[in-house]
């Protein structure tokens, strides 16, 4: 009778099942150096009893932990595990703060070769796993155990069951005995120490991780009449650097590091919390160096791809003025599409607000994102528009643009050109601003010019603001039109 290859297998499972023939490896099989190596001394969350996580607004942070271990005298080698998957090693700093004199480090080794199947299979070679099946028999399933030792692992399996060489064998499960020791869930560093103080001791270690982040939110509730407003701070921080912040104590510097190379810069969002209690303790600020430096006066845990907002600061009641702008472009006003018909220019509408403490602020404002609220006439809430503002230290000015005005129009038309020698020119302009709102408004009109320019002649008072430029402050009445007239001489 001729088996299938499929059923010999089987049987071949079966009789070596049946045998309970052990291909474990043998105590005399270990190499008796490898028997005298000390054991490894396993750091976990579980041993942490201080962590302070320093985040900068450039990707990276600087992890501060501390905890409690107990090592043997002597060589010992010592595992930190649950630290950040986007470690820089080249950055790792270890001490210990019990006894530093008495504890020195001999190596340090940063292993990332991470658990999955693969890897776990690979690590088995030349080893014993049980492979099981599972086949159907008088209607039940059946599953069958076997030992097979692993001989090699390049396409595919081969396997020695017994006497025979075996390729081709599925399964349905392969149980592995244990993790192999160099094999990790997570990164891990490992330390081989010299240990010649006492054995309980407390060990930091700091170092710098990526894919983490944080930046400054504000909200700005402006009050009907554009004179007052609310300014909330948030700080967001996001953490996707691969492990979890139990109750640290957090920092955020601002500013703008000089690094040698990026941190890896993906960035990806799986959940958000927010923390905002009714009267949020203030979040105290030092100059440090040249940054800023914010900490949280109290302890947070920042969870592992969280992006977390806290609270930083409150002004209520701050004076805020609106602005209305032109910006004339740097090209001679000519319409190229329809000669003689004027040129639209757009006009934009700013808050600024002045960043002292007699407004209500007064104190150092990282860079972020400002959005603008304002109420309606029934009193609801809505968004107006939002601006990034750079890093504002005190009594500087911001300025926050929200948006193109709908009921301001502004059309410019250049009148005259005359050529009066081939180095100059006598231009006229005629800037015409209709206001459709119910209040009257003022509008600056910035307008720029090319080389030496003298301006001979205007209906509203020119203000030379640089080289190139001159703004002129024009009041536009409520449902109304003012007509800016000027002529310039330029000379190249």
């Amino acid at each position: 009778m001729v088996l299938h290859w499929s059923s010999r297998i089987a049987l071949l499972l079966l009789a070596v099942a049946g045998t309970a023939v052990s291909l474990g490896l043998r105590s005399s099989d270990v190499d008796a150096a490898a028997q005298a190596q000390p054991r490894r001394v396993l750091a976990t969350l579980n041993d942490q009893v201080d962590l302070a996580v320093t985040v900068y607004n450039s990707n990276v942070a600087l992890v501060r932990d501390v905890r409690q271990v107990t090592l043997p005298s002597g060589a010992v080698p010592l595992q930190l595990a649950d630290i950040a998957a986007t470690i820089n090693p080249a950055t790792v700093h270890f001490r210990s703060l019990t006894d530093p004199a008495r504890l020195s480090v001999l190596e340090q080794n940063y292993q990332f070769d991470l658990l999955d199947p693969q890897r776990l299979l690979r690590k088995y070679v030349g080893r014993d796993v049980t492979i099981v099946r599972t086949r159907q028999e008088a209607g039940s399933t059946v599953s069958e155990d076997v030992r097979a030792r692993l001989l090699a692992l390049n396409d595919a399996p081969v396997w020695q069951i017994g006497n025979e060489i075996v390729t081709g064998l599925s399964s349905d499960q392969i149980r592995f005995p244990e993790i192999p020791e160099n094999l990790h869930s997570r990164p891990t560093l490992v330390w081989q120490l010299e240990n010649s103080g006492p054995q309980s001791q407390r060990i930091e270690t700091s170092y710098l991780a990526g894919r983490m982040t944080w930046n400054a939110d504000y909200v700005l509730t402006v009050d009907r009449d554009d004179a007052r407003a609310d300014v909330n701070g948030w700080v967001t921080v996001s953490n996707t650097s691969g492990t979890s912040y139990r109750n640290a104590r957090l920092q955020l510097v601002a500013g703008e590091l000089n690094r040698v190379r990026d941190m890896p810069q993906a960035l990806e969002r799986s959940a958000v919390s927010a923390y905002a209690p009714a009267a949020p303790p203030p979040m105290s600020q030092e100059a440090f160096s040249e940054y800023h430096l914010y900490s949280l006066e109290r302890r947070s845990t920042l969870a592992e791809n969280e992006t977390k907002q806290i609270a930083m600061l409150d002004a209520p009641r701050i004076p805020v003025r609106k602005v209305y702008v032109v910006n004339g472009q740097q090209v001679y006003y000519r319409n190229p599409y329809r000669p003689g018909s004027p040129i639209r220019d757009t006009v934009d509408a700013f808050y600024t607000l002045r960043n002292d403490t007699a407004s209500g602020l007064g104190q150092p404002m990282p860079a972020g994102t400002i959005r603008v609220y304002q109420a309606d006439t029934r009193g609801g809430v809505h968004f107006a528009g939002e601006d990034r503002i750079g890093h504002t230290p005190t009594d500087e000015n911001i300025q926050i643009k929200i948006g193109s005005v709908f009921d301001v129009v502004c059309e410019r038309r250049q009148t005259e050109y005359t050529r009066i020698s081939p180095q100059v020119s006598e231009t006229a302009y005629e800037v015409t601003l209709r206001n459709h709102k119910a209040v009257p408004i003022g509008v600056d009109v910035n307008e720029p010019f090319a080389g030496d320019w003298t301006i001979l002649s205007s209906t509203h008072t020119a203000q030379k603001t640089d080289a190139w430029a001159a703004r002129f402050a024009v009041p536009v009445p409520a449902n109304g039109e003012t007509v800016l007239r000027y002529r310039v001489r330029v000379r190249w």
